[in-house]
């Protein structure tokens, strides 16, 4: 990704449940009143803290790589698209391959859906939905020159599954000498990207 591009930042430390940024991102133009952004609960029953999750818009997105109808295209900005209605079967390949857990198959329309980070939007040049009602700003759209000069901490896009690497064009904010974040055994994969990098974050 190119240091000027903007994109979509996640600070997990920052979220305070609002849940302002799923009631706008179910209004943005396209989303047909359904929301793309769900919040994890992160240490449910000891602990009240949440975190954003959105399709981190991988480099190499596996969901396309396994899509059999060619229905899950990247754009060259670095957006990942929703599946094509007319090409999309509602196989849920996709659900499958994604190493994040974001797309999610509408069995009633046999179709994959998921952030597109509100490409009507962005294609313009605003800021995704969500990120602009963010009141706290665990969401945050912009370079990464404007995060790193706002920010105390390091805007991280590699994440390690085993012995794959998968870079994203979202990043996560995390302290600055981590340059990976592993999720590498069952335990690991039983939580979120989110609550991982809380626990890299206190340490």
């Amino acid at each position: 990704m190119s240091r000027e591009r903007r994109t979509l930042f996640l600070d997990p430390q920052r979220c305070i449940g609002c849940r302002a940024c799923v009631q706008a991102c179910s209004e943005c133009p396209g989303h047909a009143g359904e929301a793309m952004i769900h919040l994890d609960e992160l240490a449910r029953g000891d602990s009240v803290q949440t975190a954003p999750a959105v399709c981190m818009h991988c480099e190499e997105p596996a969901c396309a790589a396994v899509c059999p109808v060619d229905a899950i295209h990247k754009g060259r900005d670095g957006v990942v698209h929703t599946a094509q209605r007319e090409r999309c079967i509602g196989c849920g390949n996709c659900a499958l391959a994604c190493p994040f857990g974001v797309p999610k198959v509408d069995a009633r329309r046999e179709l994959m859906v998921k952030c597109d980070l509100c490409y009507e939007r962005t294609s313009l040049g605003l800021a995704p939905m969500c990120a602009t009602v963010c009141p706290s700003g665990a969401l945050f759209y912009g370079t990464e020159e404007e995060v790193v000069d706002q920010r105390a901490l390091h805007p991280l896009n590699r994440f390690t599954f085993g012995t794959d690497l998968v870079r994203t064009s979202v990043r996560y904010l995390v302290p600055a000498w981590h340059r990976t974040i592993p999720v590498s055994n069952q335990a690991q994969r039983d939580r979120s990207i989110a609550e991982l990098c809380m626990e890299e974050a206190i340490v």
